[in-house]
């Protein structure tokens, strides 16, 4: 038997009768916005660069014997590809990503060349045996019970825990770089951190900021201050005073910064900037009536040795000892074969992704063997784990595509002749944060600190000897404005590889970050303008 309100015909004269709209079904409710994803944000940045590309004249600088451009020998050229070339290269740019290479004679990046890699396969297989690792090291729960017993320790000294992590991490980031490193240890620290009390949110900022900001204020980083030193043609100590200025003055900003917010999320929970990803994620994960042992079985303990020691060992391993105690001027640092100018001492591993990605695939080969677990389930668990991290795999490779469609259609030159066109004819002061400003956008595009210096600072430091600013100031000037850009820029993979590993939203990590950067920026002109007044 049907009622009235099963009849469509009724229903049908109802809707004419009053003229309205019939309600929505019970249980549908409109869709508010939801901010799009890494992938899609870094697909959509893709596209807009592409656009760009199509809008900026291709040109390209006469270089010197070791591969730099020359001030004031810009020319503007036709462009080396067609339209339906560019759309290929629109199409490839993820490909190339991953893999693409660069030919040595005219720099084009493509799957089937002979020459550089330009790709970033040796980070996506360094996340995928990171995934490896930590799905089997979790599967014994040793850190689940150490993180335990750990924040029982020290609920009431958390804020002690994020100022030694930050400090240790921004140190090794000014020094040697460290950040693409730091991926390895979101799942060592989200779960302690979160266990204090605070949320996600504060594991990034502890994690991801304080590395971010020593590279940003690098003092004697061989593939930042190293490269623009050599390319500059002064030494690596040059200006080293005003460099840990400002490394001070950012990294007590960035320690105080995270400390407020955390503060704030600790005593008012629904402050938190991820309270409702963190409800879901702990919702995924929670595995009811599995409570967690007192203590840690002997298994545990080694497991955690064997956790200690591969990120130990990660950390040491590259390192550039040499270049840190014994650099001097010359050849630029290489960044992407992670080989320096000074003869490595005796002790030195030089490792970089290749050896690093067997570090950790062994390491869970050894836990699983430690642990007992049979040759099936360890098999099991490191795919599981590779699994789990396609996700920030994808959005490095789409990051890395980026930089190859700038540099396959011959644009970046052209980027590089504005600004060397912008700082010209400014005061002091107005030249060294003039070269801070026009270096973020070159940083947007180019998020490497080695190849942004090798091709910013042939240009800048001349420019600076005309405009009354000491080289060392300039080096400094440019580094400021590339680490100020990578904090929050989607083409950074150390951002957005970080982001997704941790399951937070990049809106919503803009939103924590916004009022740093305005804080940051105002500082780092302040004493770039004093400094460069004063030299």
């Amino acid at each position: 038997m049907k009622t009235d309100r099963d009849d469509p015909a009724d229903h049908a004269t109802d809707v004419a009768a009053t003229d309205k709209p019939p309600p929505e079904p019970p249980g549908r409710k409109r869709r508010s916005f939801q901010f799009p994803g890494a992938v899609t944000v870094l697909a959509i940045v893709t596209v807009l660069v592409w656009l760009a590309a199509l809008l900026i004249p291709s040109g390209q600088y006469s270089t010197a014997e070791d591969g730099s451009p020359i001030a004031g020998t810009y020319q503007q050229i036709d462009s080396p590809l067609s339209f339906g070339e560019r759309v290929q290269q629109l199409i490839l740019s993820p490909i190339n990503g991953v893999y693409g290479v660069q030919e040595a004679v005219d720099g084009f990046v493509d799957t089937d060349n002979l020459g550089q890699l330009f790709g970033s396969i040796g980070v996506v297989v360094f996340i995928l045996a990171l995934g490896a690792f930590i799905s089997v090291s979790f599967a014994t729960r040793s850190l689940e019970v150490a993180v335990s017993q750990l924040a029982t320790r020290m609920r009431k000294r958390g804020w002690l825990l994020i100022v030694v992590i930050m400090t240790l991490f921004s140190l090794l980031g000014s020094t040697m770089g460290f950040s693409v490193e730091t991926f390895g240890f979101y799942a060592l620290l989200i779960p302690l951190i979160t266990a204090l009390g605070y949320d996600r949110m504060v594991a990034v900022g502890t994690i991801l900021l304080s590395a971010l900001i020593g590279n940003m204020a690098s003092t004697v980083n061989p593939f930042s201050i190293g490269v623009a030193s050599g390319e500059a043609g002064v030494s690596i100590g040059d200006g080293i005073v005003l460099r840990v200025v400002l490394w001070v003055l950012l990294t007590g900003l960035a320690i105080g910064y995270v400390l407020r917010y955390a503060r704030r999320v600790r005593l008012d929970p629904t402050r938190s900037l991820v309270t409702e990803d963190d409800t879901a994620r702990q919702a995924a994960l929670a595995e009811p009536g599995e409570a967690l042992p007192d203590r840690l079985s002997r298994t545990q303990r080694w497991v955690l040795a064997i956790t200690g020691l591969t990120f130990g060992l990660l950390i040491f391993s590259v390192i550039p000892w040499s270049s840190l105690f014994g650099g001097s001027t010359g050849p630029a640092e290489d960044e992407l074969t992670h080989e320096t100018a000074a003869a490595p001492y005796w002790f030195e591993l030089n490792w970089w992704f290749p050896q690093l990605a067997m570090l950790f695939f062994l390491a869970a080969v050894v836990v699983g063997i430690v642990a007992r677990m049979g040759e099936g389930r360890i098999i099991t668990l490191i795919q599981r784990g590779m699994a789990d991290m396609i996700g920030p795999a994808i959005v490095i490779a789409l990051a890395r595509g980026v930089a190859v469609i700038m540099t396959n259609t011959q644009t970046l030159d052209t980027v590089l002749h504005y600004m060397e066109r912008a700082v010209d004819g400014a005061s002091s002061s107005g030249f060294a944060i003039l070269v801070a400003v026009v270096n973020m956008p070159l940083a947007f595009l180019i998020p490497s600190s080695s190849g942004h210096a090798t091709l910013a600072m042939p240009l800048l430091a001349p420019l600076g000897d005309f405009a009354g600013v000491d080289r060392a100031t300039v080096i400094t000037a440019f580094q400021m404005g590339h680490g100020w850009m990578l904090l929050f820029a989607p083409t950074n993979a150390v951002v957005v590889g970080g982001l997704a590993i941790a399951g937070v939203g990049y809106n919503r990590f803009l939103r924590f970050i916004g009022p740093f950067l305005g804080v940051s920026f105002v500082l780092i002109c302040v004493v770039l303008g004093v400094a460069a007044a004063v030299t």
